[in-house]
């Protein structure tokens, strides 16, 4: 899992930066249109500052937060990233304590066991550097670093590997949004941008381990997704690392599930589409 925590040591935690992902854990111990003139909008406009309680340490503190149905959805990519419009919504869906370094994505943040809790506290908040936040936004990096901090934060708790997968699947997708949001006129763009796909393909890679491995051992719903959304989203992240097969299985599963929706088997007829053009390729290749 080399690089998936790097850039930790900023919270003091460089010690964490080398934890297995996937380890078998352990016994825990106890707008509107106007003129010619109409106002730019601006990415602060779509965010506020709301009110926490840390279940670590209780501590009460503000992270900035999208406003409900203020930002428009523009579409989605083929692995179901949105994409909205003026903002990129990932960057402000993980909540971290600036106090003790608790940190979770914000479907999970109030779930703590006391056993989860003192594993944290052990490992994470000991040796936090209590942070402070300024900025009326979050830059890609700083959410990136919130990302990492809420992955070892579900790695130090021995969480789901279900929930391991989904903030890896959410990495990735912020990372493809960093690429995008590069200047190519900037100087190293090149280099920042390949930088920018090889860690989104690491974290795609270990979210496509934690989804099959949570498939196997956990119940549904998933991370708030049903079995159909995680099917289809193992199968197309399975296709883009040649794991054809296991691509093949659960697309042609989902084409004939008696649970799908309707749009759904109709994404999952177009991956196989793409899936059988792709091993047919790969067929002709090795036969040169």
């Amino acid at each position: 899992m080399a690089g998936l925590l790097s850039g930790l040591e900023q919270f003091g935690l460089s010690n964490l930066e080398s934890m297995d992902l996937y380890e078998t854990p352990k016994k825990a111990e106890d707008g509107e249109e106007g003129g010619q003139a109409a106002p730019t909008v601006q990415e602060q406009d779509f965010l506020f500052d709301k009110s926490f309680t840390c279940p670590l340490c209780d501590r009460e503190f503000k992270a900035r937060t999208v406003k409900i149905g203020k930002a428009k959805l523009a579409g989605s990519d083929l692995d179901l990233r949105p994409r909205y419009e003026q903002i990129d919504l990932l960057k402000y869906d993980v909540i971290m304590c600036p106090s003790c370094g608790y940190a979770a994505l914000s479907r999970f943040f109030k779930y703590l066991t006391s056993p989860q809790a003192k594993n944290i506290q052990k490992a994470i908040s000991e040796n936090f550097k209590p942070q402070k936040e300024t900025a009326e936004t979050y830059t890609y990096d700083e959410a990136l670093e919130r990302y990492k901090m809420a992955l070892a934060n579900a790695i130090v708790k021995q969480t789901k590997a279900s929930e391991k997968a989904y903030i890896c699947l959410k990495t990735a997708w912020l990372l493809r949004g960093q690429a995008e949001h590069l200047d190519p006129e900037e100087e190293g763009y090149e280099e920042k941008k390949k930088k920018c796909q090889a860690e989104e393909d690491e974290f795609l890679r270990n979210a496509l381990e934690g989804f099959l491995a949570a498939r196997q051992t956990e119940s549904f719903p998933m991370c708030g997704m049903d079995e159909p959304t995680v099917d289809f989203l193992i199968s197309v992240t399975a296709m883009r690392f040649e794991q054809y097969d296991v691509a093949s299985r659960l697309i042609s599963g989902l084409i004939t599930s008696k649970t799908a929706n309707p749009r759904m088997k109709d994404k999952a007829r177009d991956v196989k589409e793409m899936l059988m053009k792709k091993i047919k390729e790969k067929n002709a290749a090795s036969r040169k």
